[in-house]
This record gives C-alpha cells, structure tokens and sequence, in this order.
C-alpha cells in the first residue's frame, strides 16, 4: 500500500512548522493553487484533506458571517483546489474549522458550536456544487488517553449530526493523537459508535518522536481489532515529517526515504488507507511552478516518485 492522499494548508497553523512554506503559500496566484494539486496528483494522490478554511478568527475564502480575512494573493484558494479537483476527480475534505489555532480546542460554550454549525453552512452553501467534495474534515484534533475525552465525545457528535443533515451522502473525517494510548475495550467501541464518523486516520506519531516506526504493528493491529468490533472504518494518518531541531518549536523537513518505506510496510496490513502529513510543503517536483516549501522538498518527491513507479511498474 502506497500514500493515496495527504493534508494541506493554505496557512500551517503553528508559524515555526510552517516556516519553510507560509510564506510561499501566501504569494500563491489562484492558478498556481490548481497547479500544486495537479502536482500532488503526480504521486497518485486521489484524497486532499484541507488542514482549515479558517484560522485565527480569519476566514481563507470570501465569508459573509465573518468579517476577518486572511491577506492572500489569490481571493480564494478554497474554490480554486476544489475546481482543480473536480478535473482530477480528487476528492476533498473540507475542513469544519479551525475557531481559533489550538487543534485539539473544544469548548461547551453554546456559542462554539453554533460557529462550526455557521462556518459549515456557509461551506455547504458556497462550495456544495462541486462534485469532488467528498467529505468534513474536523479538525480539532482529539487527544486519546485511553479513551476520547468528554469534551470530544460532546463536541464531534453534535457536529457531526449537523452535518449529517447538511447532506447525508458526505463523509466525515477526523485524525487523532495520542494513537499509542489507546484502550482498545468495550467502552472504546462504544466511543468509536457515538463519534459518528466515517473515517478515522490516527496520527503515527513517528514524526513527533511518540512512536518507533517497529511499533506501529502492534498499535494498528490493536486499532484494527477494536475498529472491526465497531464497524469504523480504519485509515492512517503517516507522519513523513522531521523536525528540524526541538519537537513543536522548529521547522518540519523531510524525513528520509527509508524511514518512509518502513512505515509503509509496518501500517499496510492493519488500514484501508494511508494519507500523508503532507506533501504540501515537504514535496515539489522538479520544475514546480507551484514551489511551496523545505529545499530538500524537490529531491524528497523525486526520490518518493522513483519508488512508487518501481513498485508500480
């Protein structure tokens, strides 16, 4: 099993993690957006899952409830990926948020929810044509300790059930850390059941330094068996990131080639799917027109390209 789809951002949440691609992404025109999806499909990409169509308070698309604005070259970036992808037959996850930048943020204020349920009705309204959004991405990233906390067993629910009635046939997409600490235990199942989502891509972790990739084996054979009992369909969320210096306070690199293989090989048997975080940013062909991150980035898609079409061919 190879990477079949992959995160991206207009803007990376944290400034030190993006510090190799805001910038550039920033400048992008609207044709160059459409190019850097074009490019990501190279590498037999068939999912894009947009990390957030609002950030700090500040909206990446022309909003009519919000009156903040992210300063882009292009006026909207959410229109041109999804056109690019409706030509590519790609499909996209539309991120159902951020409310401010924290991604594991929940709140019981009534006013939080009563934002994403504004933020995803706009979404719909505005975007909802397009036959290659596929799915809701939420992003406010869950914590496991054990088991999911209270305050995301309160929030994703009632969320979800919104967009259930948005459009019934959309999927719902969430990636969770904290991926090692699961209790795969009847009270999970029964999380797992209440979620009501589709999909889940939990997070490896190799990246952050969590987890050794001789690990994931028997951490996704765990989640394979407690995802079986509840009828959730299993994906991965492949971290091919390195940090250049300290952990969540400098920029993410490429990791190596070899490191990739290894997870590939150790996450295969247990998922349906593996996504990336995330070619944008960390992989550009040669010759981009749509360059967009680290400098090894260029030699990081080559080396990954030869090694999928080896495999294919």
């Amino acid at each position: 099993m190879w990477i079949s789809g992959t995160w991206m951002d207009f803007q990376h949440q944290n400034s030190h993690d993006g510090i190799y691609w805001n910038d550039q992404a920033r400048a992008f025109t609207c044709a160059q957006w459409r190019t850097h999806v074009r490019e990501m499909s190279q590498l037999d990409i068939d999912t894009i899952v947009l990390m957030s169509t609002s950030l700090d308070n500040k909206t990446f698309y022309p909003s009519k409830f919000m009156d903040r604005r992210w300063e882009l070259n292009c006026s909207d970036p959410v229109e041109a990926v999804l056109s690019e992808a409706d030509d590519l037959n790609i499909k996209m996850f539309v991120s159902a948020g951020f409310y401010g930048h924290t991604t594991e943020e929940t709140s019981d204020d009534a006013d939080y929810l009563e934002w994403h349920k504004r933020l995803t009705d706009e979404l719909w309204s505005q975007y909802g044509r397009h036959r290659s959004f596929y799915g809701w991405y939420i992003p406010n990233e869950a914590e496991i300790n054990g088991h999911f906390s209270e305050g995301i067993m309160n929030f994703v629910p009632r969320l979800s059930l919104h967009l259930r009635q948005l459009h019934p046939g959309l999927k719902i997409l969430i990636a969770p850390y904290g991926t090692r600490n699961v209790i795969a235990d009847s009270e999970y199942v029964d999380q797992l059941h209440n979620l009501n989502v589709d999909f889940i891509a939990y997070q490896d972790e190799v990246g952050v330094r969590k987890t050794h990739v001789e690990e994931l084996p028997e951490i996704y054979g765990r989640l394979n068996h407690v995802h079986s009992q509840a009828g959730v369909t299993l994906w991965a969320d492949m971290e091919i990131f390195d940090f250049e210096g300290d952990v969540y306070a400098s920029g993410l690199i490429p990791t190596s080639l070899s490191r990739i293989e290894k997870q590939l090989a150790a996450l295969s048997p247990y998922v349906e799917k593996i996504l990336c975080y995330q070619m944008h940013g960390l992989m550009n062909p040669p010759g981009s027109q749509a360059l967009c991150g680290h400098p090894e980035s260029v030699d990081f898609f080559r080396g990954y390209n030869s090694m999928l079409h080896r495999a294919i061919f």
